[in-house]
């Protein structure tokens, strides 16, 4: 069991020791941001980032890069293509997220599919090929995320009736484990739905999650939940019941939460939780042991990493509950400066892994031992 106590930790002059898997200005793009971490088994991780021309969000040009390694983060190999931009094109791909089927093997990536706008100025439809449309598509490998295939789920994502636009959560979705709808794929979104159920001017900024209880051959859309709830993680509890933790559009300082009891399908909105520090910033929920059975009390233990200031992006810290996300204590802070998104996952041997970037200059990786956070 973790034992964290409840005083702050002292916040360290450098960050954790860190492999640096991208930095700006070396590899196949000039800047590097917003990542994605997935622990396959075996020692296999992946961690994929979004290769940019300039550092700002689509549609500024961007592709999706990945890094492999084959020892539990302890190494990486080179640089490989996740999806190839279309320089000709101008097709963008960003935003990644994994969600691993640990039945089959099979590893899916939700990014966003860009052509001409971005999240801000993109208009309501379903065809990919308007280049105002914001797209929203799968990517999918049987080879453990060597080779893939691509196809959008725009149509399920966003249909205009509903939403003006929407996309993927980056960093890692879910597979559930427990109840009756274990084995279902789980992927949080962030859409700007309309306000009064019709297309107008005014739009409200909601969570909900895509759903594949047939291990993700196909998709649907779950209900939308709250107001103001943005990029969104999601995590399964002890009794298969699944937490929502968002980061707040509005910049309040804190962060929203929801839980489902059907797997994500519907949500009760529990508000702002005071508990969460936040800047208005993406973060990453997960289960410290995501194997552990339901009778074992390792199993209501909860990771969460983010930059825990109220108005700044900076003190990536990562949180620890030891009773299924009720309270939570500050684990360590492993970068002290500044912070933009962060993913937090568990490794083999009761090792965690943290994937993290720093203001578009590097993206930095970090295996924490089981017994730094036991300790």
């Amino acid at each position: 069991m973790i034992s964290l106590g409840h005083s702050p930790s002292p916040v360290p002059e450098a960050p954790v020791p860190h492999s640096v898997l991208a930095r700006a200005g070396e590899g196949p793009w000039p800047r590097y941001r917003i990542v994605g971490l997935a622990h396959l088994g075996d020692g296999i991780v992946l961690a994929a980032f979004d290769g940019r021309e300039t550092g700002q969000d689509v549609p500024d040009p961007t592709g999706l890069v990945q890094r492999r390694s084959l020892d539990g983060g302890r190494t990486w190999g080179r640089f490989e293509s996740l999806r190839e931009a279309d320089q000709e094109r101008r097709q963008w791909y960003c935003d990644p997220s994994y969600v691993v089927d640990a039945v089959t093997g099979t590893v899916h990536v939700f990014h966003t599919h860009a052509k001409d706008r971005g999240v801000w100025d993109a208009v309501a439809g379903t065809d990919d090929a308007d280049r105002d449309v914001l797209g929203s598509a799968v990517s999918t490998s049987t080879d453990q995320g060597r080779t893939w295939t691509h196809r959008s789920l725009t149509a399920i994502a966003s249909p205009p009736e509903l939403l003006r636009t929407a996309f993927p959560t980056s960093g890692t979705g879910l597979q559930l484990r427990r109840g009756p709808h274990a084995g279902r794929l789980v992927q949080p979104y962030a859409g700007w739905f309309w306000v009064g159920g019709a297309p107008s001017d005014e739009q409200v900024v909601r969570s909900y999650c895509l759903i594949s209880d047939d291990h993700g051959a196909t998709w649907q859309r779950g209900e939308p939940v709250g107001e103001d709830m943005d990029e969104t993680t999601v995590v399964e509890l002890s009794d298969g019941r699944v937490l929502l933790n968002s980061r707040d559009h509005a910049r309040g300082g804190h962060r929203r939460i929801a839980i489902s009891a059907d797997g994500g399908m519907t949500w009760e909105d529990l508000g702002i939780d005071e508990q969460f520090v936040d800047p208005g910033n993406n973060a990453q929920l997960a289960r410290r042991f995501p194997d552990a059975s339901p009778e074992d009390p390792r199993a209501t233990i909860l990771l969460f990493s983010n930059a825990w200031d109220r108005f700044a992006r900076v003190r990536g810290t990562l949180h620890s509950s030891a009773d299924d996300g009720a309270t939570w204590q500050e684990a360590l802070v492993f970068e002290p400066g500044p912070l933009d998104y962060s993913v937090v996952q568990a490794l083999d041997d009761d090792a965690i892994g943290i994937l993290w970037e720093v203001e578009s200059r590097e993206i930095r990786f970090a295996r924490i031992e089981a017994k730094q956070l036991d300790g």
